[in-house]
């Protein structure tokens, strides 16, 4: 434990200790980011087995989501602010511990509230993980280099919710909901050891805490106040929302104007802070604000997509779990096909192209899914899916290279906490939207269609009669077989308006990125074959 006491590497230690290769410190820092990204939605497909085992009801059971996704959402934003002055290094070695050693008591739990008090402690661990692991990469690769760099972290961040379900539920099938958290264990305890022996601060940050400490430094505890309250009330609205009936409810609706107020005194109380907890000052860069929205609609569109495709697949095609998890999987071998091949254009082709191209190619894979029907196959969704894929490795290695052009170093840990936040939240708005579209959409189609069939006469009281006639001959009573043909025809018409439903809300998000197109040429090219800009060093 002593080492992590310190950022920097001992005057002791060995050369080699000391300058590690950088691709090393990636796949080090990548294997963290990716346990942390798994645990969001690994956890999805147990709540069932989780709620029956611990003799707690289904709602209740869905507080396991959403107690990680709270503090997650609390502490991603200042991780940079921690990162700065506790010590990057330390501060991302202590993430490790504490989400290694909560996943141990989370499958450990004897009850609900225990585990849920656990998943808290998970969630506040996995917070720092994701933007630290980012800062880690922005300062140990050089600007042509990071294109690559990224891309490591780009796989990780990208393919672990894709797999997540699927294995979540490969798991419990077969193991035990438990055991979702304790293979967290001997993964997080190697990644840790490699952490501790690899993993140093640069010196232009062991150097800034030093003139920290010299002038002294001030607590920003009512910023703190206000970004816990707002972030943490802004993830129950959209974790819960669809659950409680959205602003019917008044818990939702008290959560929502708290997270509206908070998030509203914000920005203009850390404008006045010498330490902000969040440096929003970052996001008058044009770059950085563009690719933070830009990472929001990855995000939002990401995260939507991979809850519609397992629902479509599962509710009215009747795949199973793993059969709509192995339909979904091809996309993520093409993630890891594509993002090297990104990383590397990155430093040779102007970033605002790939970023175009990437929203043009995610586009049409949306359009695709939105021209769908019911007697769709297998290979096509899968196919579909790759394409999507392909658009998501074009996207996200530019962007976040985009976002990092012209940054000062010693900004790049609350830079990388902004830009991740944007995405995790796009992620949720994603996940919470899409799902509450879905419902409206079908409510909307099967008023539709319901009004337009007609039984009493044409080809509506036709159809009828012969499935009345199905059911006479198959030797149910002539009152039996009407109200079975009732009750098909009324399920058809249900399958239907769920089908239209999902084509709509595909192609909304389809929408959203063709939207976004023109917005990539505001970007500022990035030089990456060109020096950092003043202040990167």
């Amino acid at each position: 434990m002593s080492a992590i006491a310190d950022g920097s590497p001992p005057a002791s230690a060995p050369a080699r200790s000391r300058q590690v290769n950088p691709w090393v410190i990636a796949m080090v820092v990548a294997l963290t980011t990716f346990m942390e990204v798994l645990d969001i939605s690994i956890a999805n497909v147990a709540l069932r087995h989780i709620a029956g085992d611990l003799s707690a009801g289904q709602d209740e059971s869905t507080w396991v989501l959403t107690s990680y996704l709270v503090t997650n959402a609390i502490v991603l934003p200042i991780s940079g602010w921690f990162a700065f002055v506790v010590g990057r290094r330390r501060f991302y070695l202590w993430c490790v511990l504490i989400f290694t050693f909560s996943s141990l008591l989370c499958g450990l739990a004897p009850t609900l509230p225990m585990l849920i008090l656990f998943r808290t402690l998970q969630g506040a661990g996995g917070g720092g993980l994701q933007p630290i692991s980012q800062a880690i990469l922005a300062d140990t690769f050089s600007p042509a280099q990071r294109g690559m760099a990224f891309a490591v972290y780009g796989i990780t961040t990208v393919l672990a919710p894709a797999i997540g379900p699927t294995l979540g539920g490969w798991i419990t099938d077969n193991f035990s909901w438990r055991w979702i958290f304790f293979i967290n264990v001997p993964v997080g305890l190697f990644a840790f050891w490699l952490s501790n022996r690899l993993v140093w601060d640069p010196p232009h940050l062991v150097q800034a805490q030093k003139d920290m400490r010299a002038r002294g430094f001030h607590i920003d505890y009512l910023g703190f106040a206000l970004l816990a309250i707002g972030f943490g009330c802004l993830q129950i609205v959209l974790d819960k929302g669809q659950q409680e009936d959205w602003f019917e409810s008044g818990f939702i609706v008290r959560c929502a104007v708290l997270s509206a107020v908070s998030l509203l005194i914000l920005p203009f109380w850390e404008l006045r802070q010498r330490d902000p907890m969040i440096d929003v000052r970052l996001l008058g860069s044009r770059n950085f604000f563009l690719s933070n929205v830009m990472m929001f609609s990855l995000g939002f569109v990401l995260f939507g997509s991979t809850l519609l495709l397992p629902l479509f697949l599962q509710v009215l095609l009747g795949y199973s779990a793993t059969q709509a998890g192995l339909a979904i999987s091809p996309g993520g071998v093409a993630i890891l096909f594509f993002m090297p091949v990104v990383g590397a254009l990155v430093s040779r082709v102007d970033v605002r192209k790939l970023i175009a191209v990437g929203l043009l190619i995610g586009a049409a894979a949306l359009f695709m899914f939105s021209m769908i029907n019911l007697q769709v196959d297998y290979w096509t969704m899968a196919l579909i899916r790759v394409v999507q894929a392909i658009g998501l490795a074009f996207l996200f290695i530019p962007i976040n290279t985009a976002a990092f052009y012209g940054m000062p170093m010693i900004k790049s840990s609350s830079a990388s906490a902004i830009i991740n936040l944007s995405r995790n939240l796009g992620g949720s708005f994603g996940i919470a939207l899409a799902a509450s579209y879905l419902a409206q959409q079908q409510q909307r189609h099967q008023s539709y269609l319901v009004g337009h069939v007609d039984v009493q006469q044409g080809a509506g009281a036709t159809y009828l009669q012969s499935l009345t006639q199905s059911f006479i001959a198959a030797g149910h009573s002539a009152v039996e077989a009407s109200q079975l043909a009732l009750g098909s025809l009324y399920g058809m018409v249900q399958q239907q308006a769920s089908m239209l439903a999902f084509v709509d809300a595909f192609r909304m998000l389809g929408l959203l990125f063709l939207l976004l197109v023109p917005a990539c040429f505001l970007l500022r090219r990035p030089s990456n074959d060109a020096a950092p800009p003043p202040g990167a060093h």
